[in-house]
């Protein structure tokens, strides 16, 4: 009997081994299928390919260099993207459409390159991550609520420094110029924002603005050929409608021996005299920087403070200036563009 019972205790305590090693071993292979699973959704998101939509109102030299420096930044992530590029070429019915377009294909992220493109964006969508550039005033188009804390979906780069402003007004004093024509669109609320303060500026300097309003390219010449014999000297802001025909005011401050002073860098190799600018490249590629930290989960647009060009230089055309007789001060510390 007992010989019974030791037997069957080594039995169960036998049992009792086996069916501890079964449950181990379960344990150890549900651990592992998880693990395996894990690390195949890591792959998977490395290996994802984003859609990000580009929205921009017009093409001309400055806006197509934004999104080289934004394609690039992506490009040195290592980050897989298909682009869905589309221009409304200066159309704001067309710019609207673009927008609620990128937001019916669900892009992952959608890039606005100027004023008009990142309003009509994030009117359209108030979800999917929008990343702006080439836009003066984010807070005044309603963008954002500050340049620290965005608060949005949205945030993005200025292309307005704080002292561009102030350093072409004291330029063109140095030229002697009293009264500044100035040619902008009307409807472009980052033109509206700059004349703003350029008038705030010139008043504190002694200097006059007059002013004059071409709501498409085809009416720019005409808007510029309007201010002469009331202006001595020509400012073009960052406006995309003047820009984008920019050669109709050159050819008027030309005939007329006028310095055109731009607000942008690429405009002063167009044939403008001069700009304290910056690259719209390098603000184009702190987009993109901000666009990867986004896809990448790393951070909110609602996070990221916008942020202002980060290098301010002056540039001047040295074959215009020799051609209205100005001569360059090694005071300026210009960088001179031989062309």
């Amino acid at each position: 009997m007992r010989s019974n019972l030791k037997k069957l205790s080594f039995l169960l305590f036998g049992l009792v081994l086996m069916l501890a090693a079964c449950g181990s071993s379960g344990s150890n292979s549900s651990d592992s299928k998880e693990k395996e699973k894990n690390n195949a959704s890591e792959s998977n998101a490395d290996d994802k390919t984003y859609k990000i939509g580009i929205t921009q109102i017009v093409e001309h030299p400055s806006l197509n260099a934004a999104t080289d420096g934004f394609k690039k930044a992506i490009e040195d992530s290592g980050l897989k993207v298909d682009y869905d590029p589309q221009i409304a070429q200066g159309d704001n019915s067309l710019n609207t459409t673009i927008a609620n377009n990128l937001v019916s294909a669900n892009v992952d992220l959608i890039f606005a390159n100027s004023t008009p493109s990142a309003q009509a964006a994030a009117t359209a969508t108030s979800d999917i991550p929008i990343v702006f550039t080439s836009v003066t005033d984010a807070v005044g188009a309603q963008l954002i609520d500050s340049m620290e804390k965005p608060g949005k979906n949205v945030t993005g780069t200025i292309d307005l420094h704080p002292d561009t402003i102030s350093k072409t007004v004291a330029f063109l004093k140095e030229l002697g110029a009293k009264k500044v024509g100035m040619v902008y669109n009307a409807g472009e609320q980052n033109s509206v924002a700059q004349v703003k303060e350029v008038k705030k500026v010139m008043g504190e300097q002694g200097l006059t603005v007059v002013e004059a309003s071409a709501a498409t390219s085809a009416e720019v010449k005409q808007a510029a050929e309007s201010l002469i014999g009331k202006a001595d000297a020509f400012y073009i802001i960052t406006d995309n409608t003047v820009v984008s025909a920019l050669e109709s005011v050159i050819d008027v401050a030309n005939a007329n021996k006028l310095p055109l002073v731009v607000g942008e860098l690429d405009s002063v190799a167009r044939g403008g005299l001069a700009a304290y600018g910056f690259e719209y490249y390098d603000i184009g590629y702190e987009a993109g920087q901000m666009a990867v930290k986004i896809l990448k989960g790393e951070a909110k647009p609602a996070d990221i403070p916008a942020q202002y060009p980060q290098k301010l230089k002056l540039v001047i055309n040295k074959k215009v200036a020799d051609d209205l007789g100005i001569e360059i001060k090694d005071s300026w510390g210009a960088e001179l563009l031989e062309k």
